[in-house]
């Protein structure tokens, strides 16, 4: 077993089968040793984990939890695309979150995704990011989230 595989078995995640796209795109795109894996849904399977803004139909912890899954989402991607052994880093994910105007702990919401990724990568999962609050995302979803890999 592969030291990510085990670091992510160890924190009691299974990597589901890689969401499909849900519009006219890819779900990932390599260019170079470079992995784009576009936004990713805090989908279980068809259903999403929670609908609606954070801060009025969803929770702070809520969005969190959300934001985890995209990062699991994320990783099923990579693993699909070109197996999870290839990651050298992850180099940036830019998280989108659907909230009220008042709400400004984007970046406490991210950080669901950001762990995640250390989790599972050790040093390799630190990285550079962005977290940006927005109006609406697809399906009201809560949160979305990207991510660009460097792979072998």
């Amino acid at each position: 077993m592969s030291l990510i595989r085990e670091r992510l078995r160890k924190a009691g995640i299974e990597l589901p089968t890689a969401p499909a796209p849900i519009a006219a795109y890819v779900a990932t795109q390599r260019a170079g040793n470079l992995l784009f894996v576009s936004g990713q849904l805090p989908r279980q399977g068809e259903k999403l984990l929670h609908e609606g803004l954070v801060g009025r139909e969803v929770s702070l912890e809520q969005a969190v939890a959300c934001a985890r899954l995209c990062g699991v989402n994320i990783l099923a991607q990579v693993e699909a695309a070109c197996g999870l052994d290839a990651v050298k880093q992850c180099v940036k994910l830019t998280g989108f979150v659907a909230c009220v105007p008042e709400f400004s702990k984007q970046p406490l919401v991210i950080n669901g995704a950001s762990e995640l990724m250390i989790e599972g990568l050790g040093e390799a999962g630190r990285h550079s990011r962005s977290a940006v609050g927005v109006t609406a995302l697809p399906a009201m979803a809560p949160v979305e989230i990207e991510a660009i890999f460097a792979v072998s």
